[in-house]
């Protein structure tokens, strides 16, 4: 009787186990997106890189790998998915700076240096594969903002320079000055994100003081506004019900955008997707990152293709490259 019993128990609890495996797996396979890997990047393991793209071209400078904070140059072919290493970024070494491409040309600028916070400003020249000093940028010596350029216009923007910022400024490359833009009532913050659609500029994540941001903003450089969309923090709240599964808010994610939508991967001890709809201002959970969870990682999109990649958990620093094809079901025998 006794044995009956004990074997009746272990059935029920393998019949547990197999029911919540069940439901595991049938949450990941509600999931679209699929991660292929791509050429490890050539240069050195790193995180806090920054990164432009113009062209068929992604270009990555700079960044820490632990020991050293970097000022080398590599260029990603997205078509031959090969890398090749160009001029040495003319600043000094660093981390956690910012950049953008405006009229065919990367900029970088601001960072840390392991000691200093920055405020120079350097522009690229793919052409002539050449590095010119620019006017320093205008506001305080900082790390950590986003730098983006939407509209044809190209700015920097929150960060931390001891404090907490949410200033914004724009760069006019033809007279090669800065001028502060106003009326970004949202909270301050640095390791925030940045994705463009449709010539507007979307800010999401970020932290300050500890605490991760829910504040989500739309700019528009045609009338220099910014409008505050729905926010991206989990609520119960039933007059929010919209996002009551959003689980959005972290630091040191990356963003890209494809065919009118927005992405958010990573972070902070996640690998979670999230991608935008600008019509709906709505948000849906997509296959989480299929490389290693990571922080201070580089995404950006070419061509209506996005990429993810370097980075670092810890001391342990990333060299691998991926593309997420947000249509395709997952398969993970494709890596």
């Amino acid at each position: 009787m006794m044995n009956n019993l004990k074997n009746g128990i272990l059935f029920a609890a393998l019949l547990s186990s197999l029911f919540f495996i069940g439901c595991s797996s049938d949450d990941d396979d509600d999931l679209i997106g699929n991660w292929i890997k791509k050429s490890a990047f050539d240069g050195p393991a790193r995180s806090s890189a920054t990164s432009f793209v113009i062209g068929d071209y992604a270009y990555i400078a700079t960044g820490y790998t632990g020991d050293e904070y970097l000022k080398d140059l590599w260029a990603y072919n997205s078509t031959g998915d090969y890398w090749e290493q160009k001029a040495d970024f003319i600043g000094i070494g660093r981390s956690s700076a910012s950049s953008f491409t405006l009229n065919d040309k990367g900029y970088v600028g601001i960072g840390y240096d392991g000691t200093n916070k920055l405020k120079d400003f350097y522009q690229y020249d793919p052409t002539s594969n050449a590095w010119t000093q620019k006017t320093d940028f205008a506001g305080t010596a900082r790390y950590a903002a986003v730098g983006f350029q939407v509209g044809g216009k190209a700015y920097i923007g929150t960060g931390y320079d001891g404090n907490y910022l949410k200033d914004f400024y724009q760069y006019d490359d033809q007279a090669n000055t800065w001028t502060l833009v106003n009326g970004f009532s949202g909270n301050k913050r640095r390791n925030a994100t940045v994705f463009i659609i449709d010539n507007k500029a979307y800010l999401a994540t970020g932290i300050n003081n500890g605490v991760y941001q829910e504040d989500f903003w739309q700019f528009d450089p045609a009338t220099d506004v910014w409008t505050r969309k729905r926010d991206i923090d989990q609520d119960d709240d039933d007059d929010d019900s919209f996002n009551d599964d959003y689980a959005i808010v972290r630091s040191n994610a990356s963003a890209f955008s494809m065919n009118n939508l927005g992405y958010v991967v990573g972070g902070e001890s996640v690998k979670t997707v999230w991608e935008y709809n600008p019509t709906t201002d709505l948000w849906v959970e997509r296959t989480p990152m299929e490389g290693a969870t990571r922080t201070d990682a580089v995404g950006f999109a070419i061509n209506n293709r996005g990429f993810y990649m370097l980075g670092r958990i810890g001391t342990t620093y990333f060299d691998d490259a991926w593309e997420f094809k947000p249509l395709e079901e997952q398969n993970d025998d494709d890596n």
